[in-house]
């Protein structure tokens, strides 16, 4: 059975649906609120780091971030070319990602254009360079190598030798014998090594007015140079 609606009802009706849509109104709000401010969350400050100027890196992090060797400067300076051919035959280091045969590359492109002693001295760098099993072995302790120079000098017997070769001879064809030590440092058992060992050896090479850069031709012996 229905009855008459009176205004107090009426009224009534309207303050609880004024109440429900403040509430929900405020909910709303408050949901929004809490949004907002976990968007804006500023996230957790990051340790402080040192500029790159400041921060070494470690010998490993060295071997490993290495993946070619420097390109060597061309010049028609006799000696300079010779010592640079020096520091590079025996600057090595097993740790890195550059392989031996990166290393007979390397010294490759320097040869004579023409290619003629080019046999000849992919032999000389293999008695220089360890071979490939002996490579892989001192891989293992993270085994470089460098030299140090003590004398580079034409020999006194290359006069002699140039006389005797004649027209064999390109224009500019010369030798300089290397005095120095070879350096080699790595790790064994978990300790730092190192040993020295006096080196000679002879580079033969051919500048102008053959090239208008210095080329190597071939090396002596190890130990065995032209004096």
């Amino acid at each position: 059975m229905l009855y008459p609606r009176t205004p107090d009802d009426l009224r009534q009706r309207r303050l609880i649906v004024a109440g429900i849509t403040t509430a929900l109104l405020l909910i709303a709000v408050v949901t929004y609120a809490v949004l907002v401010h976990r968007g804006h969350t500023p996230s957790p400050p990051r340790p402080e780091t040192q500029s790159a100027g400041s921060v070494e890196p470690t010998p490993v992090e060295e071997a490993i971030g290495a993946t070619q060797l420097p390109t060597l400067r061309a010049t028609s300076d006799p000696e300079s070319f010779a010592r640079q051919v020096a520091e590079a035959l025996f600057a090595w280091d097993t740790a890195t990602l550059i392989g031996r045969g990166d290393h007979i590359e390397q010294l490759i492109r320097l040869g004579d254009p023409t290619g003629e002693s080019t046999v000849g001295l992919l032999s000389d760098l293999g008695n220089y360079l360890p071979t490939p099993d002996a490579w892989a072995e001192l891989t293992k302790y993270a085994t470089r190598q460098w030299l140090s120079l003590d004398t580079v000098s034409v020999p006194t017997k290359w006069a002699e030798a140039e006389a005797q070769a004649g027209d064999a001879l390109l224009p500019g064809t010369t030798a300089y014998t290397i005095h120095g030590t070879r350096h080699r440092a790595g790790v064994w058992a978990g300790e730092p090594v190192s040993s020295e060992h006096s080196v000679a050896f002879t580079v033969f090479i051919v500048c102008g007015p053959s090239y208008p850069t210095c080329r190597l031709l071939r090396l002596s012996e190890l130990d065995n140079p032209l004096n």
